[in-house]
């Protein structure tokens, strides 16, 4: 009688990422995916200890994906913004995995070569090496939720936003006057959630790096007095 087949890591990340395409963090286990393979969940086991750590290694080829061919161009704001961009295209093509990586975030290499790439551009923006861990870890968190937040309501079927569209309106223009004045005041010009997400992302990546900008300038608030690092970059 033959023995069952052996799948390798990269093959049991295939299926993984497959099979996310069509359900979410929650509803995936490791019990359907060993199905899904024939196989049982024990020898999947064997390459990840743990449904969290296989769902951090599917998230963390999305981050090899986004940085296959990344080459810094530019000066630190814009290596910034166009690594943040391929991360946002990357995971736009599979926003099931944009929650898991809100979640979940990633260890792997992936990860490693973001985190790299977005500290030298910190580095090369003349920021004190005691600002930059602080600097990086805003900057993570800002991307995290808006690519996680951008891909979930990618995922909504037209059923579900055409709905949540009429909730808005009756929500919105309905508002009353004296309990809510401001929202009846801007009704007309307040905006669904779904609504220019691309602008959005743009505007607020930016308003970031000018903030971070603005604290490497000399005048800036306890910049005074205080010497660049030398020689890095």
């Amino acid at each position: 009688m033959a023995g069952r087949r052996r799948w390798t890591t990269e093959e049991i990340l295939d299926a993984a990422a497959e099979l996310l395409r069509t359900s979410s963090a929650d509803s995936f286990s490791v019990r359907k995916l060993a199905t899904v393979l024939g196989t049982d969940s024990s020898s999947l086991y064997r390459h990840f200890r743990s449904k969290t750590e296989l769902l951090r290694a599917v998230a963390d080829r999305i981050l090899l994906a986004a940085t296959d061919g990344y080459r810094p161009e530019g000066d630190w704001k814009q290596r910034i913004t166009a690594l943040a961009w391929r991360v946002r295209e990357a995971f736009g093509q599979q926003p099931q995995l944009a929650a898991i990586w809100g979640r979940y975030a990633s260890s792997g290499t992936g990860s490693r070569l973001v985190m790299e790439e977005v500290l030298q551009a910190l580095r090369a923006s003349g920021l004190p090496d005691e600002e930059i861990p602080g600097r990086y870890h805003r900057i993570a968190i800002l991307l995290a939720a808006l690519i996680a937040s951008e891909a979930g309501i990618s995922t909504v079927t037209p059923e579900e936003h055409e709905q949540g569209m009429e909730l808005f309106r009756v929500a919105v223009l309905g508002a009353d006057p004296e309990r809510f004045p401001a929202l009846a005041h801007f009704a007309r010009e307040v905006r669904p959630l779904g609504a220019d997400r691309r602008a959005a992302f743009e505007e607020i990546l930016a308003a970031q790096l000018a903030d971070i900008e603005a604290a490497t300038h000399p005048s800036h608030p306890g910049r005074q007095g205080r010497g660049h690092p030398k020689g890095q970059g």
